[in-house]
């Protein structure tokens, strides 16, 4: 029996060992995580490899790569794993306690000022001995906070989400064409595409989605279009504008109502964004992530989490967009 159970806790050792390389693609940092030797966590999923009679990883020097069989592994291992791991709270939440603790959030700068101020106060008034932590980024670093477990679940807006994320979509936004009040085209009601393609845009910077999906409606429309300057976040955007150095199509996420802006409505050229929750597929969380979840949308887990249809559509996005 004893030797049963050493076995067993051997096994979680080597697996822990194995979804810790495999999450962070190198043995090194796997150790670091684990406060061990780089040779123990070599051994220990070695042990694994001979155990399981398969080759879990194709190694090339430091780096390493899952093999088809490593892949299918991590998907059995590693809601165990963080299962274990997570065992304290995992009974807290099935008491329906929120203990102290921590929560990470990803998420962005568009997000951070305006969809979690509110949610952040109700959470922080109701649960004081969460330790909150808010990581500021953008695109890929969010997805790889994500698959690194570095944090609980990110709030952005996706429209490509990767076959490891669930995406749950909360809150929808319109898209808006602004301009100061005296530009020449405030005056004008019905605003077209083409009446936009004659003056300078101001634009997020070009590696953002944003860009690509003003660019695909102006490609579309067989329509050029001029971008007098690039720059990043809504609210500095939206300062150039005031200021009558160019125009911008913005997520009405931004818009607050008290800006002096001429707003027009956008959607019939461009897409309605959503924002919501992205989650690392089998994700354990935390009594405190889903209490934060719950204040962010009552039904969260009532619902089926979906992805959105526009993930077909030809505008392709690879990136959280959670600064604009």
């Amino acid at each position: 029996m004893a030797q049963h159970d050493q076995s067993s806790l051997n096994q979680l050792r080597q697996l822990r060992a194995f979804c810790e390389a495999a999450q962070s693609g190198s043995f090194s940092k796997a150790a670091q995580k684990l406060k061990l030797s780089q040779p123990s966590v070599s051994l220990q999923i070695q042990a694994l490899e001979k155990d399981l009679d398969t080759l879990l990883f194709e190694r090339s020097g430091p780096k390493i790569r899952l093999t088809p069989a490593g892949d299918l592994l991590l998907d059995m291992a590693r809601p165990l794993v963080d299962g274990i791991s997570r065992l304290a709270d995992s009974f807290s939440a099935r008491l329906g306690e929120v203990h102290a603790g921590p929560l990470d959030v990803a998420s962005g700068e568009a997000t951070l000022l305006y969809i979690l101020p509110d949610i952040i106060n109700a959470f922080s008034t109701e649960y004081p001995q969460i330790d909150l932590k808010l990581h500021n980024v953008t695109g890929q670093d969010g997805m790889a906070l994500l698959r690194a477990d570095e944090v609980d679940f990110a709030v952005g807006s996706m429209i490509d989400v990767p076959d490891d994320m669930v995406y749950h979509p909360i809150y929808e936004f319109k898209p808006s064409l602004i301009m100061c009040k005296d530009h020449p085209l405030a005056s004008k009601e019905d605003i077209t595409l083409e009446d936009i393609s004659h003056h300078g845009l101001i634009l997020p910077p070009r590696h953002l989605s944003t860009w690509s999906v003003v660019d695909t409606v102006f490609q579309r429309h067989n329509l050029d279009y001029n971008v007098v300057m690039e720059v990043g976040g809504w609210e500095v955007i939206k300062r150039y504008v005031e200021s009558g150095t160019g125009i911008s199509i913005v997520t009405s996420i931004c818009l607050r109502g008290f800006e002096n802006l001429s707003v027009r409505p956008m959607d019939a050229y461009f897409p309605t964004r959503s924002y919501g929750v992205v989650v690392r597929r089998g994700k354990f969380l935390s009594p405190q992530a889903k209490r934060f979840l719950e204040l962010m949308d009552d039904n969260f887990f009532a619902k089926q989490t979906v992805q959105p249809a526009s993930r077909k559509k030809q505008i392709r996005e690879d990136t959280l967009i959670t600064h604009l």
